[in-house]
């Protein structure tokens, strides 16, 4: 199974948060592929560099870096060559329909998921699910 990652469960991982840890986990373990592109790419590096954000993390910089360094290794790689602009409740998020379209991805795992409920455009054909949904897809 192909999936994109949003950042929101990386960084959980990076916390230690359970579910999150587990579905990148899985990546790392060969059992789900990790799609990623250069804009997400960008996203997480930015966010790993926020130290407020892992204030009172189990992971310090280094080790937050390494673990990026050994899940993108993991990643098949898309370039977005179209923008689709579903109009997503956060715009931020609207390249990671991009990339799902553009990497032929069935499903998106994000930590909020209510962001993706009202989309102009839809795309029947991609599931959105949380960490713990994805666990249990790939369980089954």
């Amino acid at each position: 199974m192909k999936a994109v990652f949003d950042t929101n469960v990386f960084v959980g991982a990076c916390l230690g948060v359970g579910p999150a840890n587990y579905a990148i986990q899985a990546c790392i373990e060969g059992r789900v592929t990790p799609v990623m592109g250069t804009a997400l790419f960008r996203e997480y590096e930015d966010v790993l560099g926020r130290v407020k954000i892992f204030e009172g993390s189990l992971l310090d910089i280094a080790e937050r870096e390494r673990l990026l360094d050994i899940f993108a290794a993991r990643c098949v790689w898309s370039r977005i060559y179209f923008g689709w602009r579903p109009n997503l409740r956060d715009k931020g998020d609207n390249h990671l329909i991009e990339l799902a379209v553009a990497g032929d991805c069935q499903t998106i795992v994000t930590r909020n998921k209510r962001d993706f409920f009202q989309m102009e455009l839809q795309f029947p054909d991609i599931r959105i699910l949380d960490p713990a949904e994805l666990l249990e897809v790939i369980s089954a």
